[in-house]
C-alpha cells in the first residue's frame, strides 16, 4: 500500500532526518538568483530527468502555485526529450498534468 505522499512516510519513520532535510530545502529556497517559479520549473525538469513521476506531479503543483502555467510546466517536462528520451517524457508528462489538475482542486484542511 503506497502512502499518498511518500514524504509523509519519511517524516514518520525518520523524523529527525526529515526535519534536517526540510531545513536544507528551506535554505535552498531562500537562495538568491532565481525566482520561485523558475526554481519549481527546474525541479519539474530534474524530476523528469530522474524519471520520478511522483516528484514531477508534486513540483508541477508547486510550480503552478508560484505562477507557472500549463505550457511552462509541459515545456519543463518535454525539454528532456533529447536528453533522456521519449520514454522518460511519456512516463512523466501524465504526472505533470495530474499535478496541474490536483492544484486546481480546493485545498483540504
Amino acid at each position: 500500500m503506497q502512502t499518498k505522499n511518500p514524504f509523509d512516510l519519511f517524516r514518520r519513520e525518520c523524523p529527525e532526518l526529515a526535519e534536517r532535510f526540510e531545513n536544507l530545502v528551506e535554505v535552498q529556497k531562500s537562495l538568491c538568483g532565481l525566482d520561485q517559479k523558475t526554481k519549481q520549473l527546474i525541479n519539474v525538469a530534474i524530476q523528469t530527468a530522474t524519471r520520478n513521476p511522483e516528484g514531477v506531479k508534486i513540483h508541477a503543483m508547486m510550480a503552478q502555485d508560484t505562477g507557472a502555467n500549463k505550457d511552462e510546466i509541459v515545456g519543463a517536462v518535454v525539454m528532456n526529450l533529447h536528453l533522456t528520451g521519449l520514454v522518460t517524457v511519456l512516463e512523466c508528462l501524465p504526472a505533470a498534468l495530474a499535478g496541474l489538475d490536483d492544484a486546481k482542486k480546493p485545498k483540504r484542511r
